[in-house]
């Protein structure tokens, strides 16, 4: 590794879950690539995210050790949080003037490094991946990102035409705001669009996974999701009024046309049917807005009790442990 004297140094924040053998492949092209970046000092943090695997562990351990210099830093988590709150944990420990993540699976190109410090040289104060092109996915995992995509979209106003990743490069003020955030339900584009709109991109194909897959489910998909949603936007609320709104104005109107027919047509049936109809749409609308407003109040609760974003049981240095 890169040992001259430097005036700029650059944190390399990797949250690993259930590793393959694709972390030395990651650490490789990382070395490769400050090698041609002399005049930038690095260190690599590696947070392992709880991996219920026993390898894992291990094997970012022997990396550690068999690093010539102290230079890699190894975070164990105690329970597993989210590859968001992992990032942020790695972050926390970086001492850099800039930070970059990247995934330990090796999907995303890390001799690409040299395009964002490039970029982020142009005056950005974030440069995210852009990605151009992707391996196949299953449809769940598609429709899970369509959907991620759309709701940040939405709800998380950002510059026109900028795309948001958690592959990211930033300057040192930036995710000295991010962490100061320590709820346990990180969402990390909006704390980024919560600290500046200077963002820019950076052209990205994503590669097919060597080996394993990925880490996530369904259902950490739809956390995500909820995430992003309500830790950083109140227009889920204003969304369940306008809707309650809306279903209120067609139920009165309904109503209306109703009477009007049944005074200019004395025999029109109204029928329960159509009763029984209207009381489903209102009661199934009011759950809605029950069920939003109360899983505002549910994370409320959480966090007034101050539920960890993340545990770390102990920082591994070369031969040394925290």
């Amino acid at each position: 590794m890169n040992s001259n004297s430097t005036d700029m140094k650059i944190s390399f924040v990797i949250p690993c879950y259930n590793t393959t053998d694709a972390i030395y492949r990651v650490l490789e092209e990382i070395s490769s690539e400050m090698e041609k970046r002399k005049e930038y000092g690095y260190e690599i943090i590696l947070v392992n995210d709880a991996s219920p695997d026993k390898s894992t562990l291990t094997r970012l351990q022997k990396v550690v050790d068999d690093n010539t210099e102290k230079e890699i830093i190894l975070v164990d988590l105690a329970r597993n949080s989210g590859q968001p709150n992992a990032i942020l944990a790695g972050c926390r420990c970086a001492s850099g003037d800039y930070v970059m993540t990247s995934d330990d699976d090796g999907q995303t190109p890390m001799d690409q490094t040299g395009k964002f410090i490039d970029t982020i040289g142009e005056g950005y104060d974030v440069v995210c991946a852009k990605y151009t092109k992707r391996p196949q996915k299953s449809v769940i995992r598609r429709i899970g990102s369509k959907i991620n995509q759309k709701m940040a979209n939405m709800l998380i106003p950002r510059p026109d035409h900028i795309e948001m990743s958690t592959i990211f490069l930033a300057k040192k003020f930036v995710v000295d705001e991010i962490i100061k955030y320590d709820q346990p339900y990180a969402y990390i584009s909006g704390l980024i669009l919560r600290v500046t709109k200077n963002i820019g991109n950076v052209d990205v194909e994503q590669r097919e996974r060597d080996e394993g897959s990925s880490g996530y489910t369904l259902s950490k998909l739809i956390r995500l999701w909820i995430n992003g949603a309500t830790a950083f936007s109140i227009k889920p609320l204003r969304i369940a009024d306008g809707v309650g709104m809306t279903v209120a104005m067609i139920g009165f109107v309904t109503a209306l046309v109703t009477i009007i027919k049944k005074l200019l047509f004395v025999n029109f049936q109204a029928g329960w049917s159509s009763l029984v109809s209207i009381m489903l749409i209102l009661f199934g609308i009011n759950l809605l807005v029950l069920g939003i407003a109360g899983e505002y109040i549910g994370r409320m609760y959480l966090c007034i009790n101050k539920t960890p974003q993340a545990v770390i049981r102990s920082v591994y240095r070369k031969n040394t442990k925290e």
